[in-house]
């Protein structure tokens, strides 16, 4: 074939799809995914609407989940360097400096400590309490960030359902409306829309409620991990444990300060 040929060919095919022509299937296909559509292929604004909902919620979806993954790695949760620096401090009697460290630094595992040594006055079972009480409060509120997901992982299946209604009185309405001799094309648009928002309405949902798991767990796990790490350090300060160390040491120790002195009884 000559190139004035492919030239002439090349400008019919233009002027084919000038003058009208629909373009390949697939691109008709795939927008169907994104739009909802009458049987007159007019844009039907409500389930268009529903589909640009769900396409924003999976989109958000999927922004929480990497937040969220983020946001409870180990480092936020159970930092090794300072447990090893905290547990170096209690090792040594630096009971000060290890309030300090506990105080400066945002992980669960300092929080807890920090809340659990300034009870050292009131006694060891004060310190445990502290403990438990800020490692259950904690724990709460990483619960509280990720419960967006659960939401989503929940609701959006009934806003693809909604669709899937919607879409289905449509459909009806064709039936109706052709005294029941409805051309599968007058279907084809409401049950389109039937089909593409439980889709996307799956598609939220799944990998919210994955994600949502996944998380929970982690955070459950890790925020375990940490408040029994805590307990083990602290517990090497029980009365039974301390008492003949403490008697050892009573001429060189000055008692319980404010900032608190973790040999407690």
């Amino acid at each position: 074939m000559s190139g004035s040929s492919i030239i002439t060919l090349l400008s019919q095919l233009v002027t084919t799809t000038a003058a009208g022509d629909p373009g390949p299937v697939e691109q008709s296909f795939a927008s169907a995914f994104f739009v909802s559509r009458n049987a007159d292929n007019s844009l039907e604004l409500l389930g268009s609407l529903i589909i640009w909902l769900l396409l924003l919620l999976s989109i958000v979806s999927i922004g929480l989940i990497i937040s969220m993954t983020m946001s409870n790695k180990r480092d936020s949760i159970l930092p090794e360097g300072v447990v090893e620096v905290v547990k170096t401090h209690l090792a040594s009697g630096r009971f000060a400096e290890a309030i300090k460290v506990t105080g400066r630094e945002e992980s669960f595992f300092s929080r807890i400590m920090h809340s659990a040594m300034q009870q050292s006055p009131h006694g060891y079972a004060a310190v445990i309490r502290g403990l438990e009480q800020t490692a259950d409060e904690q724990t709460t509120v990483r619960f509280r960030r990720i419960e967006f997901l659960n939401v989503l992982g929940q609701v959006s299946p009934m806003i693809g359902l909604f669709g899937t209604v919607y879409g289905m009185i449509l459909a009806f309405q064709a039936i109706v409306v052709s005294g029941g001799n409805a051309d599968p094309v007058m279907l084809a648009g409401g049950i389109g829309t039937a089909l593409t928002t439980t889709f996307w309405g799956l598609v939220v949902a799944i990998p919210a409620l994955a994600g949502y798991a996944i998380v929970r767990n982690r955070i459950d796990e890790m925020t375990t991990e940490a408040t029994l790490v805590a307990e083990s350090l602290l517990g090497q300060f029980r009365p039974g444990r301390s008492s003949g160390r403490k008697k050892s040491s009573s001429s060189a120790s000055p008692p319980a300060a404010a900032e608190g002195d973790l040999p407690v009884e």
